[in-house]
C-alpha cells in the first residue's frame, strides 16, 4: 500500500466518523508528517520507540506547540490502532507542558470601529453576526437560512464543536443587518454563500477579519476568534451568570469559560488595591 493510499484510507475512515474537515485535515497532515519522517520503514514494523523518536527529533526539537503535538500523537494513535491494531504507551512520551494564555480581547469601541471600517454588506453582516452570538468561524460558515429563528431570537448551532446543538441569542441589531444583507444577496441554503460554492471559505473570512483590522487602526495581534473572547467577556462585564455564557458558548466544562474571569476589566477595576489606604505624600515622622 502506498502513503496516498494509506491517507486515503484514513480519510475515509475519519468520514465516517463523522470527524469535522478541520479535523480531518489536521489529522492526515499529522500522519503524512510521520510518515514521511520514517521513511521506508513499513507501519507493520513501528514501535513505541519510534513515535518517541519522532516525537523528540520533529515536534519538540522544532518548538511545535503543545496543542499541535497533542494533534498530531492523537491522529497517530487513532490511524494505528485503527489500521494496525497497535496500541502506544503514550505515558512514555514526553509532552510540554500546557500553554496558559489569557485570551485577546476588543473594547466595545474597537469592536464598533471594526465592523464600521467594513463597507461590504454580507461581510458586516458576517463579522457582526460572528461577535453578536459568540459564535466559532465554522459555526458562521455553517449557518443554514432555516437555522436563524427571528420569531423566538435564537440560532441554532448544528452540530457545533464536539458535534452538539445548541441555540445562542439572536441580536435585534444583527437581524437587522440579516434582512438588508438577505434582500440584495438571496442566499441559497447557506446563509452565508461562497462565490462559487454554497458554502463561504473560511479563510475569506479571515482576511475579511483583518483587512477591517488594519482599516479600523487596531494594532492588537487579535484574529477572528478574539471576537468571540470579546463577546464572552462582554456579557460577563455586563452581569452575565458564568453558567449561561458556558450554556451559550457552548463549553463542555465550566473550567473553559472561566478564563473570562481573568481578562475582565471591570472586575479589575472592582478590587481595590490596600494602596489606596495609604498616604502615599506623608513626609517622615509626620
Amino acid at each position: 500500500m502506498t502513503q496516498q493510499e494509506r491517507l486515503d484510507a484514513f480519510s475515509h475512515y475519519m468520514l465516517q466518523r463523522r470527524y469535522s474537515p478541520n479535523t480531518i485535515h489536521t489529522y492526515n497532515g499529522a500522519l503524512k508528517v510521520f510518515l514521511d519522517f520514517i521513511g521506508n520503514k513499513s507501519p507493520e514494523e513501528i514501535t513505541n520507540n519510534d513515535l518517541e523518536h519522532f516525537n523528540y527529533e520533529y515536534m519538540i526539537k522544532k518548538g511545535h506547540s503543545f496543542s499541535y503535538q497533542n494533534q498530531v500523537i492523537n491522529a497517530l494513535k487513532l490511524y494505528f490502532k485503527r489500521f494496525h491494531g497497535k496500541e502506544f504507551d503514550l505515558i512514555q512520551i514526553e509532552r510540554p507542558k500546557k500553554e496558559y494564555r489569557i485570551p485577546i480581547v476588543f473594547s466595545l469601541l474597537e469592536v464598533e470601529q471594526l465592523i464600521c471600517a467594513i463597507d461590504n454588506l454580507k461581510h458586516k453582516a458576517m463579522i457582526s453576526l460572528i461577535y453578536s452570538s459568540g459564535l466559532r468561524c465554522g459555526e458562521l460558515i455553517n449557518l443554514k437560512i432555516e437555522d436563524i429563528d427571528s420569531v423566538r431570537m435564537v440560532i441554532h448551532i448544528r452540530g457545533g464543536k464536539g458535534k452538539k446543538d445548541r441555540s445562542v441569542p439572536l441580536s435585534e441589531t444583527a437581524l437587522e443587518l440579516l434582512r438588508e444583507y438577505f434582500k440584495i444577496y438571496r442566499p441559497k441554503i447557506y446563509l452565508f454563500n461562497g462565490s462559487d460554492q454554497l458554502t463561504y471559505s473560511p479563510t475569506s473570512l479571515r482576511k475579511v477579519f483583518h483587512k477591517a483590522k488594519r482599516q479600523a487602526g487596531i494594532t492588537k495581534e487579535a484574529t477572528l476568534h478574539t471576537l468571540r473572547h470579546s463577546y464572552a467577556t462582554h456579557l460577563l462585564e455586563g452581569g452575565i451568570n458564568l453558567r449561561y455564557i458556558q450554556e451559550i458558548l457552548g463549553h463542555s466544562s465550566p473550567k473553559t469559560t472561566q478564563i473570562y474571569t481573568h481578562v475582565s476589566s471591570e472586575a479589575c477595576r472592582k478590587v481595590v488595591s490596600p494602596l489606596e489606604k495609604i498616604n502615599v505624600h506623608k513626609k517622615p515622622n509626620e
